[in-house]
């Protein structure tokens, strides 16, 4: 299969002692990427980041009304029928979250030994926990910790630092941190009831409770991305 060649030889090369990454958002919705990857590497380490799939779907839709302000509100895409309560699973804002349907793809190749998810709630909260169990995860000694973050109340979330000199934390870009429209407060509550029983499958997939369901209409007040 050539394209998974060129996948393969476009990763730098890693030396013994050394571990190679590789990064992108769409990897765990897309239907053919489980199995492509256990051709490639069956014995990789995949590690999952999930946040409450309301505040990604709403996320999901700031990121692009930034890019494209034209573009009908997040209740219109949301709705298949806002008169009957229809939630609209088809728009991928939505369908992203529903996080079980996605891990069942991966499950048909890789075992769970093989997979850690991370808490984006936590992460926030909690950077240097969320990274001590990623270390662990991937047999690495636990270089990076708390000395390495701060928080950033301007963006909203943790930053990056060196503690061992003076540099400019490293933070991200001006695509994160974005304000969240207001989105309708029966509108959350409906979001968080059709979302429900797949975290719960979720939960009992992976092991983990998440928690999604105690934020109860959090996301109706204005938060950022």
């Amino acid at each position: 299969m050539p394209a998974l060649m060129s996948i393969k030889d476009l990763m730098p090369s890693t030396l013994e002692g050394q571990i190679t990454m590789e990064k992108t958002p769409s990897y765990f919705v897309t239907n053919h990427a489980p199995k492509r990857i256990h051709t490639m590497a069956r014995d990789i380490k995949l590690i999952i980041v999930v946040r409450n799939p309301v505040t990604r779907a709403i996320s999901d839709y700031t990121q692009t009304l930034s890019k494209k302000p034209e573009i009908p509100t997040f209740e219109v895409l949301a709705f298949k029928n806002r008169t009957l309560g229809l939630i609209d699973a088809s728009w991928s804002a939505l369908r992203i979250g529903i996080y079980a349907l996605h891990l069942e793809s991966w499950m048909q190749y890789f075992p769970l030994s093989q997979m850690h998810f991370v808490s984006g709630e936590r992460l926030i909260v909690d950077p240097a926990g969320e990274m001590a169990k990623v270390q662990d995860f991937l047999g690495l000694k636990r270089i990076v910790t708390d000395k390495h973050f701060y928080f950033n109340k301007t963006k909203g979330f943790p930053c990056l630092k060196k503690p061992e000199d003076s540099s400019t934390p490293r933070c991200l870009g001006k695509s994160k941190g974005r304000t969240h429209p207001k989105i309708d407060a029966d509108l959350i509550r409906r979001l968080h009831k059709f979302y429900k029983p797949f975290n719960m499958m979720f939960y009992q997939m992976t092991g983990q409770n998440f928690e999604w369901e105690l934020e109860d209409d959090s996301e109706s007040r204005s938060s950022q991305d």
